[in-house]
């Protein structure tokens, strides 16, 4: 039986009803956008809210809160993962997701639009044309770790404002290991299994990387 919305509220039983009510029309928001536009494998719609939704939320376990007005870039945010969850979550966060790919893109801007998201803006834009600054950039498994960073790696502020130091959060899965060796950071991996009981998240990790 795959999860439904509820499994959101069992993790983050601190949700506001405007962010129950957000997260549960993810359900029908992204089935009807997937038909037009395919941003998500279909034999993952049914599991929507357990390796979309909540992956994405792992963030958010990890740093529990960002301060008020913190910027955050999502790069190769796909159909708005994990920038639109996290986006609900931290109402309080700016967010901006880009991809390369424009049709992906619209979606988000729908399903940010439908939510009514004033947090979030959506760029069809690659990170590396970005000349903006960012408190922290976040993303979900888009290359190997030695090639995004050089795509991310000015874009992050100086000055701190959070409980941990600026940076880097790569949602990402398996033994990074060699990964994290070929790339020459010091991180942080976190196991998702820290936060959550899920099979699913067995091999699952957000990787930090203070900046």
């Amino acid at each position: 039986m795959n999860p439904s919305v509820d499994i959101l509220f069992t993790y983050f039983p601190q949700l506001s009803e405007t962010q129950k009510k957000q997260f549960a029309q993810l359900a029908e928001l992204y089935p009807f956008w997937n038909e037009q536009i395919n941003v998500i494998s279909r034999k993952d719609m049914d599991s929507l809210y357990l390796k979309h939704v909540l992956h994405s939320l792992g963030i958010g376990a990890y740093v529990r809160q960002f301060a008020a007005g913190t910027r955050i870039l999502d790069v190769g945010t796909g159909g708005g993962f994990p920038g639109i969850p996290l986006a609900i979550l931290f109402p309080e966060v700016q967010f901006h997701l880009v991809d390369s790919i424009g049709k992906k893109i619209k979606v988000v801007r729908e399903v940010a639009e439908a939510l009514g998201l004033t947090n979030v803006e959506a760029d069809h834009i690659r990170a590396e044309q970005l000349d903006h600054k960012y408190d922290f950039v976040v993303s979900r498994a888009v290359t190997r770790l030695k090639d995004f960073l050089p795509w991310v790696r000015n874009k992050i502020q100086s000055q701190d404002k959070n409980g941990i130091p600026n940076g880097i959060l790569y949602l990402k899965g398996g033994d990074l290991r060699e990964e994290i060796k070929e790339a020459k950071v010091t991180s942080d991996l976190i196991p998702l299994t820290d936060y959550f009981k899920e099979e699913f998240f067995d091999t699952k990790y957000v990787l930090y990387i203070p900046m």
